[in-house]
């Protein structure tokens, strides 16, 4: 009787659990499959066959059936330019199914248009949409303008916080898509991460990488996907995903061996798709240290602010106000004792330009195509002229006259009275980004021509030319010349030092002995210039020297570091504003590291000094400090 008990039981289960399994089976086998095609670094404008291998995509997915869609997860072009997306615009315009699209870092890194083209060409610069139960969300990465890691702009960390915020309570599953992957080479992963987490974020998408790879960021299964390119590959390629019995399935679709067609190869990854309960999921993830704070504590933060929007440039100020802008195109003035908000200007564009302060009146350019002037005590407008093309350039007051730089191929010199033209130079190869200097004579300025160029102040005509003969990528145009004892200085992302004669442009020097990137300065009485070098150590070079010779050097310990922030000398110390969020001090007559501050884990802009060892800092992902140190 036992026996028989048990085999009655053992069978009444069996038949229950393969009833509820046929259930399951047929509602899952009712479920349409989702098949996309996820195509990544696609970097239209270079190489040469980049065009083509889009064009070939293109084709070969419009011939496969049943497709529901196609995400593009950033790098869409390599230089970010207007012609480049209009050019990847047009080919992915054949595809015939929806398409979906955000940018990556090389779509803003090097952007001319100071990242408004993209949203304005592409129509949005992420995207959310839902097919079948599943929520698909993406956003892009930087870093915008800037070269540093990348980073996640602070608009976006807000907008996955809205969804969050808007799902709480869903079980609705979700896939995220980013170009970075989520971890420490992107800046801000963790904010992601944790605002990601309180939803049914299921698995993750991205690119950068131009491979296949299986990746976990911190329990959410992911994948990397490679680039379109061919590069060193028998020829381009794409991934064809499959999503079905709640499993996402990666197959490549590649060029086969008759060079002509296209095949897809064996599956190479699968995920299961489940919710994984992060809200319970107690484990210490890594996250960025303060901890440097507590070793140096004569640094303490008189106030700071969080600003909704990215920061991607210096902050400036006076006695009375301090005024900095912001990607979501605002030029805002602070009071420096307390940081309240004393006014607000609104541009219709994305600001990147260093506001330039002279008494009563405050110069800025904007990627509307417009360059304003205002009063630095109301915010009022007192005069704008219009471009008709966007500027990421920040403005030189030099006397009586505004000089600045466009996007365009100009560079202009502006009346301070009323902006009026005083006279145009129209032969700029490519755009410039950085801030010009002058002497009594002339005005100095690089471009992302591979050029620099020295003006005549009063009429605008050609001093002299220069190039380092080298790419675009290598050109003099993030750094902010020194000019000193009638020598510039320039610091090249090809890791070179160069000195010219200003009044010739003749090389003197070029050293690429101290491995700088696009970060130097110069001393307050202008006898030595510092190049932040791309490994720890700050070096101090003479402006008089005949061959480069470093006079010192101070081992600041801050590692890997490509962030142009210039460095700044005031009262005898040096700030030297890094990548990820670190300010360093170093005495200049004692030439030792003082003191050390981390603000955030994102790029530091130029640092203001204030008197009494005192500092405005703004960072890239909308921090505003002041601090104070003894």
């Amino acid at each position: 009787m036992i026996r028989f008990g048990f085999s009655f039981l053992s069978l009444a289960l069996f038949l229950l659990w393969q009833g509820f399994y046929q259930t399951a089976l047929a509602q899952t086998s009712t479920e349409k499959p989702i098949r996309f095609a996820f195509v990544t670094d696609t970097h239209v404008g270079a190489p040469v066959t980049a065009a083509e291998d889009l064009q070939r995509t293109v084709n070969d997915i419009n011939t496969l059936p049943n497709l529901d869609f196609v995400v593009l997860t950033g790098d869409v072009t390599d230089f970010g330019s207007e012609q480049e997306f209009r050019a990847a615009k047009a080919i992915l315009d054949g595809l015939r199914v929806k398409w979906y699209i955000f940018p990556g870092n090389h779509d803003t890194k090097w952007s001319e248009n100071g990242c408004n083209s993209f949203r304005k060409i592409f129509g949005a610069e992420r995207f959310d949409f839902t097919v079948g139960k599943y929520r698909f969300i993406g956003c892009g990465s930087g870093p915008n303008m800037r070269m540093a890691p990348g980073l996640a702009a602070r608009e976006d960390v807000l907008w996955v916080r809205s969804i969050a915020e808007s799902m709480k309570g869903s079980d609705q599953p979700v896939i995220f898509m980013n170009h970075y992957p989520l971890d420490d080479a992107l800046g801000n992963w963790y904010l992601l991460i944790d605002e990601l987490k309180k939803i049914n974020v299921q698995a993750a998408f991205c690119g950068h990488g131009h491979s296949n790879k299986k990746l976990n960021f911190e329990g959410i299964p992911a994948v990397m996907g490679r680039s379109n390119l061919r590069a060193n590959q028998p020829g381009n390629g794409y991934n064809l995903v499959t999503l079905a019995n709640d499993t996402l399935t990666f197959a490549e679709r590649t060029q086969a061996t008759d060079g002509q067609s296209m095949i897809t190869k064996q599956p190479w990854h699968t995920i299961l798709l489940q919710n994984h309960h992060f809200l319970a999921d107690k484990k210490n993830y890594p996250r960025p240290s303060f901890q440097v704070n507590e070793q140096y504590p004569q640094v303490k933060v008189v106030w700071e602010k969080q600003d909704s929007s990215d920061v991607g440039a210096a902050i400036v100020a006076d006695k009375q106000v301090a005024i900095y802008p912001n990607t979501q195109g605002y030029i805002t003035a602070l009071s420096p004792d307390n940081g309240q908000v004393l006014w607000r200007f609104a541009t219709q564009g994305k600001v990147y330009s260093s506001p330039a302060l002279h008494k009563n009146r405050v110069v800025v350019a904007s990627t509307d195509g417009t360059i304003y002037c205002l009063d630095k005590r109301t915010g009022k407008s007192l005069w704008k002229q219009e471009t008709g093309y966007p500027i990421v350039a920040s403005p030189l007051i030099d006397g009586n006259t505004v000089y600045l730089g466009s996007s365009e191929g100009k560079f202009r010199a502006l009346a301070l009275r009323d902006g009026s033209v005083r006279w145009e130079f129209n032969d700029v190869n490519s755009f410039v980004e950085s801030v010009p200097v002058a002497d009594k004579g002339k005005v100095y300025f690089g471009s992302w021509g591979s050029s620099f160029y020295a003006l005549d102040k009063k009429t605008g005509k050609l001093a002299w030319r220069w190039t380092n003969g080298k790419g675009r990528n290598y050109s003099p145009a993030a750094c902010i010349p020194v000019l000193a004892n009638g020598r510039v200085f320039l610091q090249t992302p090809d890791r070179t030092v160069t000195a010219l004669d200003a009044e010739t442009g003749q090389e003197i020097w070029k050293s690429n002995r101290h491995k700088g990137f696009e970060s130097m300065g110069v001393s307050e009485d202008k006898s030595l210039i510092y190049v932040k070098c791309m490994q720890d150590s700050v070096w101090a070079i003479s402006t008089k020297t005949g061959a480069g010779e470093g006079e010192w050097f101070v081992n600041c310990g801050y590692g890997y570091e490509i962030s142009p922030g210039p460095i700044t000398e005031a009262q005898g110390t040096l700030y030297i504003p890094t990548d990820d969020g670190f300010v360093y001090a170093v005495d200049a007559q004692k030439k030792q590291l003082i003191w050390a501050h981390k603000l955030s884990n994102a790029m530091i802009n130029k640092i203001w000094a204030l008197p009494n060892k005192q500092l405005l800092v703004t960072t890239m992902d909308g921090k505003l400090v002041r601090l104070q140190s003894q």
